[in-house]
């Protein structure tokens, strides 16, 4: 059995994946598989291949973590002084409102308004006009502009929708990922697209370079690639649909070991937040009375600290467990069931998580000797807090069992559920409940002003609570509003994604053909008999008047790409045909490629090769990256023109890339060409620094500025015309061989 955790080296890894069963997370067995397709050598490679996958809290993985890509970047060499710059002018713009006229006429008022459904922040024309005076630009839309556009939205993302202890902390001078999911820590993610720079001038904190994307990939495609893929989870039930539908997944529930002995009582609901808060210190105070263990669930790091203050005040003890104390994780989860403990958390102690009610034995055995270095003391201790756990169980049995209080609803019922799972551990006792108010954010934002409307019929007051069907069905609703348009960026965001998948699987392969050196030659013919077929189409007409055809075109290419000038005066009148012209070229571009492999000898001729052919894809694949980072961005507006947009992206992703393999094959023509090779030459290319490349998580895609389109479109590679009884260079050679005439004898 291997395992892989962050900081182990490449041998460390290597020899883990190479075990018969090997356990690892999620983002490093992702990270892993890019950085691997950016090695040098097939022998640096660290993972085998993909075969069968059990992936845990499946749910969390392929489902809440789908939507944001893995990326691997390096430094962009781009000034940080423009998000400083920008940074000033975000606070003094005002937030305004969409309003609703007699007639139906909508308007905005103030400089920008939020739409916290979508996550977006629109600049209105007040806005607009206030950020052109205070950057002194005339106008803030035009061409030149727009990457200051994009950091302006960006900056007042980060200001408007980017909340501190909520999304991000800010630890040792640094801002620090918070994931929405579990509630812990994300070290060395960063946001892409400069939104992790953005909130870095926010907080005033020093903004490290922005970065360009190296390699990519989602969860969704990572884990498609095995050949078998399995998992379990206690909460798949709610998304089996997804799971069928995306990953042809079915889900299968398993009965619970002994019966449930947990009682999950109604939601109640307040008017504020305030009278929530009042209410839920109440109810915590009066457990602790009786001894019963509480474990209360909050969905932000800013939301458990605000309770863990109102406790303090109250007089009630408490542990708190949230990102800036992940490092007692295990202590405070493991005494969570402690006769009268209260424990503020997270969603991090929503998963996975085994409370046992009176206490973990074990655990406080270690805190009094090391078992490793004292066994004996650390034996004695073990039998001593075992009886006192023992004893304590059958008092917090008594007093109810663990009870689950949530503060909060979030977006996603399973989260939900996964807190409540902490309680009714094999049949134990147990209570869960949720207090609400109409001021949280989901009810705010899916549904609040019908609910209040009815606590306002039912004529509700201060401090009074309502539990009613209607009501929880309305949250219901509201949960169920939010999952499905969570699937539906899923799907839109995996369309997109298999358009970048077959891109990525087209140049890992070339990638790997070319690291495992299988006719490397060969590759070598392709490129130059691409680069020719293109100069036959794009400088020869069909028909060529020998006296009044100008070659300066051609000559000038011919030298760019090879290194020499055609031989007019060589061609018989015959020959003077597209396909004749192009023949000639392509027998001598072959001929001066082996004279120079033989001169340097082939072994090293084709080291160097390889080295240049890695590197020059490479640099492409990178460029092909962000071209369509920057083609996605805009692709979405195409929607108004009446054509689909993701047809629009297939279609000009696939141009993109015949152009940039049309660049790779006359780039790696042109180096070989003019390539010189001395007896001292270091052959050995090293991967990125490791030091320098970034291991992030993208924020999702959206709609930005609109690139303009790349006008530019690949050419059709065909083959080049026959003309009366000569043998085609794609021809099936005379000789028999079955190869064709320019790979044998029209190769010489």
């Amino acid at each position: 059995v291997g395992v892989i955790v962050h900081g182990l080296n490449d041998e460390e890894r290597a020899a883990a994946y190479r075990e018969d069963v090997t356990y690892g997370t999620n983002n490093e067995i992702g990270f892993d598989f890019l950085r691997d397709n950016m090695k040098y050598s097939t022998e640096d490679f660290v993972q085998r291949g993909f075969h069968y996958s059990i992936v845990d809290e499946v749910d969390s993985i392929l489902i809440d973590e789908a939507r944001t890509p893995l990326i691997i970047s390096g430094p962009a060499e781009r000034s940080t002084e423009k998000y400083y710059r920008i940074n000033e002018v975000i606070p003094s713009l005002v937030k305004g409102e969409v309003v609703e006229d007699e007639d139906g006429n909508k308007s905005s008022t103030g400089d920008f308004t939020i739409d916290e459904k979508s996550k977006s922040a629109v600049l209105t024309d007040e806005g607009v006009s206030k950020v052109e005076k205070q950057l002194s630009i005339e106008n803030l839309y035009d061409p030149q502009n727009l990457d200051i556009l994009h950091h302006v939205n960006q900056a007042l993302k980060a200001h408007a929708l980017f909340r501190r202890d909520v999304d991000y902390v800010v630890k040792d001078d640094k801002v620090m990922i918070v994931d929405e999911f579990t509630g812990r820590l994300m070290p060395g993610r960063r946001w892409s697209d400069g939104l992790h720079q953005a909130v870095e001038a926010k907080e005033n904190v020093r903004i490290e370079n922005e970065n360009q994307t190296l390699a990519t990939i989602t969860f969704q495609n990572l884990f498609r690639m095995y050949d078998k893929l399995s998992g379990m989870t206690g909460t798949a039930d709610t998304e089996a649909a997804e799971f069928q539908k995306i990953y042809k997944l079915p889900v299968r529930v398993i009965p619970t070991n002994r019966p449930l002995g947990r009682k999950d009582d109604a939601d109640v609901i307040y008017k504020t937040e305030r009278e929530k808060f009042h209410e839920v210190i109440e109810d915590i105070k009066q457990c602790h009375e009786k001894g019963q263990p509480i474990l209360v669930g909050t969905i932000s790091i800013e939301k458990s600290e605000v309770l863990a203050k109102l406790l303090k005040q109250s007089g009630v003890p408490h542990h708190v467990l949230n990102a800036k104390q992940h490092k007692r994780e295990a202590e405070i989860v493991a005494q969570a069931g402690r006769l009268g403990s209260v424990t503020i958390s997270t969603n991090m102690a929503g998963r996975g998580t085994d409370i046992v009610l009176g206490g973990n034995a074990e655990f406080l055995a270690r805190t009094q000797a090391d078992p490793e270095t004292d066994p004996a003391a650390y034996q004695e201790a073990l039998e001593t807090f075992t009886k006192q756990c023992k004893a304590e169980r059958e008092k917090v049995l008594a007093a109810g069992g663990l009870y689950v209080l949530g503060t909060e609803r979030h977006e996603s019922r399973r989260i939900d559920n996964q807190l409540r799972g902490r309680s009714g551990r094999q049949g134990d006792p147990g209570l869960s409940r949720f207090y609400l108010s109409l001021e949280d954010d989901l009810l705010r934002i899916f549904g609040s002003e019908r609910i209040s409307r009815m606590m306002d019929r039912l004529g509700i007051e201060e401090y009074e609570p309502i539990t009613h069907p209607w009501i929880s069905k309305a949250i219901a609703n509201a949960q169920k509003k939010v999952e499905g348009h969570n699937f539906d960026i899923r799907k839109n965001l995996l369309e997109y994604d298999d358009v970048m998948n077959q891109q990525r699987q087209t140049i890992y392969d070339m990638r790997r053909q070319l690291l495992l050196g299988k006719d490397f030659e060969g590759t070598v013919l392709d490129s130059i008999d691409a680069v020719v077929s293109s100069l036959v189409d794009k400088l020869l007409p069909d028909k060529i008047d020998r006296d009044s055809f100008d070659t300066s075109s051609l000559d000038e290419r011919c030298m760019e790409l090879f290194g020499w000038l055609p031989g007019y005066e060589r061609f018989s009148d015959d020959a003077w045909t597209a396909d004749g012209i192009g023949a000639y070229i392509y027998k001598h571009a072959v001929t001066t490629y082996k004279k120079k492999r033989d001169e340097y000898g082939e072994e090293v001729f084709n080291q160097v090769g390889k080295v240049i052919a890695l590197s020059t894809l490479d640099s492409l694949w990178k460029d092909q990256l962000l071209a369509m980072d920057h083609l996605r961005d805009g692709i979405g507006l195409r929607g108004y023109g009446q054509k689909d947009p993701l047809m629009e992206y297939k279609r000009e992703g696939l141009d993109l890339f015949q152009l940039m393999m049309g660049k790779f094959h006359e780039d790696l023509v042109s180096r070989l060409s003019h390539v010189q090779i001395s007896s001292d030459s270091n052959l050995a290319l090293e991967t990125d620094d490791a030091s320098q490349l970034t291991m992030g998580h993208g924020s999702m895609p959206g709609l930005a500025e609109n690139p303009e389109a790349p006008e530019a479109r690949a050419q059709t590679q065909g083959t080049v015309t026959r003309a009366g009884e000569k043998i085609g260079r794609n021809d099936p050679c005379h000789c028999g061989s079955g190869k064709k005439f320019k790979k044998c004898h029209g190769a010489g």
